[in-house]
């Protein structure tokens, strides 16, 4: 036979690496930088947001603490008011110089310079304490007199600035001790008035320099190199800075003129502003005791660096998902696109004709068996195609005979009322009753092609079977039916009821010595509809109860056929209606059996 070549026409193809490239792109690199952007954009804002809230807790408990401090200060320059033999010595000194003479005077001295010395060790971090009577400078025992600059002190501005506020504390910020020489380090002062008890009578100045350790040590647990602070007076004066370089408390942090006259403005707030051309937020707030402003600011960079390193592990994320994507196409087009392509093109050559193809290959994998099995299939495809054309007509002619040799089951039906008429005929009234049944029976199963049907309808089949049943066993079978109103109505598998009742019969009712009862039941609860067959029969141990459950679970074609009815039927409703549906069975050894069929009751 000659073969004609088909006319085939080479398309461009679509690799397949192409499109998993392609595919990976669209499901794991695309939404990685989709999400990089969204997550990077939200825990920017909220890293923002988790910095000011705690920024706000931070300067609050600082300054609190600053104020507790500098209370305490000025708790201790309150003795002097209360100290008796302190308020004597200087009204003495500083009134009565004149009558006094050598040893008062040195007595005096003597208890203004103990009064100092024992303040100075009630305050921490103090630098030294100095009491200022008459024209006089007092101070402890411990104090080097060599750092004094002796000088008229009463037109020091810080002097005059004090006696101003009679008897009211005074604060001085950062600045080089008062009154001395060779002392270099800046020192906080605390200044007041000393009056006479129960009179506004001044009677010295008390003047407390602190060292700066002490805010360091409030502020240090807060310092950081990221997050620096600044406290100023309520003129804008720098009471503390920040050290540039943590290791080197002398440098300073310093803000810009512009950033302090803001925050002057405000008793507290936040802004945005450039620090040394570096956008950093700020945040201060006012000390209620002190007036003073508590300032801190960090580098917006530094505030988010924790979003920014999350978004960039997302964005290498993604873009390592790229390189994957890539690497797997070439290793995919080198092992799987391009012997596919090569193949596709000699299946075309062997679908043209062509059967003297190159089909061998030395690769020991899956497409080593698929070449040798292609290239066993084109050796045999010349003679398969001979033989084709003859294979066909052998293929109808068995299928003539198998028609032929098949029975017609309406021609058995119309055999089965011929026979009723002649037992009619014959007065065989119960032979003529059966067969007619048997009839009806196949004529129900001849004319129904739907799945599902009323169980009106299903029952009518059931009542035939059971007749034609009872027929045959005589009373031994009784039959009840009780069906909640509106069940009859509802859908169910067509002959799903026929093989539970027919096992009940054999395997329950048969086996029994005696009569039996046979029942069905409807109910319909809410969305459901539970039919039962129930049978008062023999039975079935708790043993075979269980394995005819598992049973169910398994495969039809592990079944044997004493259950393949039952399991046809929970098959079938799982495939038609879902697998919340299907059968149940519940059993006692001798006292009977239930098989309950759960269905979807709405219409």
């Amino acid at each position: 036979m000659k073969l004609r070549k088909p006319n085939v026409k080479f398309t461009r193809m679509r690799h397949v690496n192409h499109q998993i490239f392609l595919l990976m792109i669209l499901t794991v690199t695309l939404p990685l930088l989709i999400m990089s952007g969204i997550i990077y954009m939200f825990s920017f804002k909220a890293v923002k947001t988790e910095y000011q809230t705690s920024s706000n807790l931070i300067l609050n408990n600082l300054s609190f603490n600053i104020d507790q401090y500098l209370q305490s200060i000025e708790k201790g320059t309150l003795n002097a008011q209360l100290d008796a033999q302190l308020q004597n010595a200087l009204e003495n000194y500083t009134y009565h110089q004149e009558e006094n003479s050598q040893d008062m005077k040195f007595q005096y001295r003597s208890v203004i310079e103990t009064f100092i010395s024992s303040i100075e060790m009630t305050i921490k971090n103090v630098d030294s304490i100095r009491i200022y009577a008459g024209d006089r400078a007092f101070y402890s025992a411990d104090f080097n007199r060599a750092d004094y600059t002796s000088g008229d002190f009463t037109k020091e501005p810080w002097y005059i600035q004090t006696l101003q506020h009679n008897g009211g504390v005074v604060l001085f910020g950062t600045h080089p001790p008062f009154n001395r020489t060779n002392v270099h380090e800046p020192v906080i002062s605390i200044a007041r008035v000393i009056n006479k008890v129960g009179s506004k009578q001044q009677l010295g100045v008390m003047l407390v320099d602190i060292r700066l350790d002490s805010l360091r040590e409030i502020l240090k647990l807060s310092e950081t190199s990221m997050r620096n602070f600044v406290i100023i007076d309520s003129d804008g004066g720098i009471v503390y800075s920040s050290a540039n370089n943590q290791m080197d408390p002398s440098s300073v942090y310093k803000l810009d003129t512009g950033i302090i006259e803001t925050v002057l403005k405000e008793r507290t707030g936040s802004f945005y502003a450039p620090i040394s051309g570096k956008k950093s937020y700020i945040h201060f707030l006012t000390s209620p005791y002190s007036d003073w402003k508590v300032i801190q600011s960090i580098e917006e960079k530094e505030m988010t660096k924790p979003a920014g390193l999350l978004g960039n592990l997302i964005l290498g994320l993604a873009l390592a998902s790229l390189g994957t994507a890539v690497l797997f196409m070439i290793l995919l087009y080198n092992r799987v696109t391009k012997p596919i392509i090569k193949l596709t093109r000699q299946v075309k050559l062997v679908g043209m004709g062509r059967f003297d193809v190159n089909l061998s290959s030395r690769r020991q994998d899956e497409f080593g068996v698929l070449y040798q099995g292609i290239h066993k299939m084109v050796e045999e495809l010349q003679n398969y195609i001979e033989r084709s054309s003859m294979a066909k007509a052998q293929q109808k002619i068995a299928q003539y005979g198998a028609l032929k040799s098949q029975i017609n089951p309406h021609f058995l039906a119309n055999a089965l009322e011929t026979i009723q008429m002649k037992a009619v005929i014959n007065g065989q009234r119960d032979i003529s009753e059966m067969v007619g049944i048997l009839g009806k029976l196949f004529r129900i199963h001849i004319q129904t092609g739907k799945e599902t049907v009323t169980l009106r309808e299903e029952l009518d089949h059931i009542r035939l079977y059971v007749r034609v049943q009872q027929m045959r066993f005589g009373d031994k079978i009784r039959y009840v039916e009780n069906l909640d109103p509106g069940s009859e109505s509802a859908e169910v598998m067509h002959f799903s009821l026929q093989p539970l009742v027919e096992n009940a019969i054999v395997h329950g009712l048969e086996r029994k010595s005696g009569p039996g009862l046979l029942e069905i039941g409807a109910t319909l609860s809410g969305q459901e509809l539970v039919i039962t067959v129930r049978d008062d029969g023999a039975g079935m141990s708790a043993e075979e109860l269980e394995k005819l459950r598992e049973r169910l679970k398994l495969p039809s074609d592990t079944l044997d056929q004493r259950h393949i009815g039952i399991k046809n039927v929970h098959d079938r409703i799982h495939f038609y209606f879902g697998e919340a549906y299907g059968l149940t069975v519940d059993s006692t050894d001798g006292e009977g059996t239930a098989v309950s069929i759960r269905l979807p009751g709405g219409k």
